[in-house]
């Protein structure tokens, strides 16, 4: 299971996400993508509570702990690979997470359009 080049949106080499909780498809705390991620677990997203809460809502619980998995459950300022499908939806929705675009995979592009991701950026030049 090999990982695709490790490539921001930004043409560069993509940052760490997070590794308190550890996060991304491969669990090497970047948001990594690769064949066998049919998910496509690539926008380095921040959670909110109002993030959160919508997952929660729409069936992908992210907030409970789960010890089987060894998964404490994320809570707001924590850094997670989202799968590019659920952030455009939570986008359209209203409540996207804040983007870390450096950390963000390019494959996130073949789901969510450049712009709607800069909108949501948190690392964006002003």
């Amino acid at each position: 299971m090999q990982p695709d080049d490790s490539i921001n949106v930004e043409g560069g080499t993509l940052a760490l996400c997070g590794s308190d909780p550890v996060t991304g498809f491969f669990r090497d705390g970047h948001c990594n993508t690769g064949a066998a991620d049919e998910g496509s677990h690539t926008v380095c997203a921040i959670m909110t509570a109002e993030f959160l809460a919508y997952s929660k809502y729409v069936g992908n619980d992210l907030s409970t702990p789960n010890p089987a998995y060894g998964f404490a459950g994320l809570k707001p300022g924590d850094p997670w690979c989202l799968c590019a499908g659920r952030f455009l939806q939570a986008a359209d929705e209203g409540c996207g997470p804040k983007v870390h675009l450096a950390a963000t995979h390019i494959r996130a592009l073949d789901v969510v359009p450049l712009a709607v991701l800069q909108a949501h950026a948190v690392d964006r030049a002003e």
